[in-house]
């Protein structure tokens, strides 16, 4: 009897153990374990370079201090925050940082997907063309800017060809009127070849048999771009949006390079945005209370205009 209650303790924990393996192993082969595995150090790395600052700064927002004595801040509430709503110049750089997403994030999310299409195509060259279009995003910002700042100086065939359009033949990175624009331009030349090259993985995804059925039942070009092509790319569309709107908020080393012989946001504020708002006031002038509370205002504008954008996208469907 003994050696029977013996033998069946042995078999049960035989197949406990049995069972403790057959569940890490099943747990380690799993695509949800696998996932957290690689996924896991990008959570790190978000958490100390993203979400911890961005905190910090939430925090710093409502406070008074001095970017020098940072140990002296003192709690005011809303304080920063109903100063910058009151602040004219915040609402001027807000407007140029809004009017630099509205030109250049439509202008290169369009001319992207027409680089796109061409590419795709079996043509000679293809993947010099891809390179070309490709350089001025992965080039200098500063270098770039700097190229660009020497072609649209007054009286060269840029500023030119633009007058024989109806436009001023002026230094456009020094005129009010034309600064803004020269930066969106700048903006969309450097982040176009971006846009194309995720536009393309997403054609190169899109199943030829749609195109051939679409072929045989007549449907044009144009009919097959509209029902076939769009619809497909919709995520892709939505991503590179966002991506470029995000960028284009962002927008400070072009800015920096056409100021660099003058005042941040030069000509006259000109080229003044949310971000060289938060420079001047929370880094030149050590206020670091004042500008976190520009950031985190910016952070909400950021985030209202990506849920727009996601909402008319999804309004197409």
């Amino acid at each position: 009897m003994n050696e029977y209650n013996a033998g069946t303790r042995g078999i049960a924990n035989r197949g406990k153990n049995g069972q403790g393996k057959f569940a890490y192993s099943r747990l380690a082969d799993s695509d949800a374990f696998v996932a957290w595995i690689f996924i896991l150090p990008f959570i790190v790395l978000w958490a100390w370079w993203f979400f911890y600052p961005f905190l910090q700064s939430f925090i710093r927002s409502f406070q008074d201090v001095n970017f020098a004595a940072l140990d002296e801040a003192k709690f005011i509430g809303f304080g920063n925050y109903a100063k910058i709503l009151q602040d004219p110049d915040f609402y001027r750089a807000l407007l140029h940082s809004l009017e630099i997403v509205a030109i250049s994030v439509p202008s290169q999310a369009v001319l992207g997907l027409l680089l796109a299409i061409l590419v795709n195509k079996k043509i000679a060259g293809q993947g010099i063309f891809r390179t070309v279009f490709f350089i001025p995003y992965i080039a200098s910002q500063i270098a770039v800017t700097t190229v660009f700042m020497m072609l649209f100086k007054q009286d060269t065939f840029v500023t030119r060809f633009f007058a024989l359009l109806g436009m001023k033949n002026a230094t456009w990175f020094a005129d009010t009127d034309y600064a803004l624009l020269f930066v969106c331009m700048l903006f969309v030349f450097q982040q176009v070849g971006f846009s194309m090259i995720v536009y393309l993985s997403g054609l190169q995804e899109i199943p030829r048999d749609l195109y051939e059925a679409a072929e045989i039942d007549g449907a044009s070009k144009g009919n097959q771009f509209r029902y076939i092509t769009v619809p497909s790319l919709k995520p892709v569309i939505f991503f590179v949006v966002s991506v470029s709107t995000i960028l284009a908020f962002q927008i400070y080393d072009q800015i920096a390079a056409i100021s660099r012989y003058g005042a941040l946001g030069t000509p006259a504020g000109a080229t003044s945005t949310v971000v060289t708002y938060f420079y001047q006031h929370g880094i030149r002038y050590l206020n670091i209370g004042y500008g976190c509370a520009a950031v985190v205002l910016f952070f909400f504008v950021i985030l209202a205009v990506t849920a727009i954008q996601k909402k008319l996208l999804d309004a197409k469907d």
